[in-house]
């Protein structure tokens, strides 16, 4: 069982910065694959970005280039930086963390970038 809990969320003016965390309990840590996923108000919830066990990134077209993920597996923590900050940012973001058929969700944290 692995539990993630996010926090790092808030308030921001466009073109702001935040960084979101993800501290998950349990063993095993590195062997997750981490991914960040939002969801905005009326939409269903997207994938934002992914590091694997060995470390390789990915990211959604929409926040390639401004947003960085991160993982401390000494900490038992993935970051997720993100920079340039949108309206179109604004959305509950959530931690997943996966390993085979493992997979658990963060309860999730707000976003809100005003227009």
């Amino acid at each position: 069982q692995v539990q993630l809990v996010e926090s790092g969320g808030g308030l921001v003016q466009p073109g702001g910065s935040l960084r979101l965390s993800c501290a998950a309990s349990g063993d095993m840590f590195s062997l997750y694959t981490m991914s960040w996923y939002r969801q905005a108000p009326g939409k269903q919830r997207e994938f934002v970005a992914v590091v694997s066990s060995d470390g390789v990134t990915n990211y959604s077209d929409s926040v390639k280039g401004r947003f960085t993920i991160s993982r401390d597996n000494a900490k038992n923590t993935v970051l997720l930086q993100m920079n340039t900050l949108k309206p179109a940012d604004t959305a509950v973001y959530y931690c997943k963390s996966r390993r085979y058929q493992y997979v658990y969700w963060g309860q999730g944290t707000q976003v809100t970038v005003p227009s």
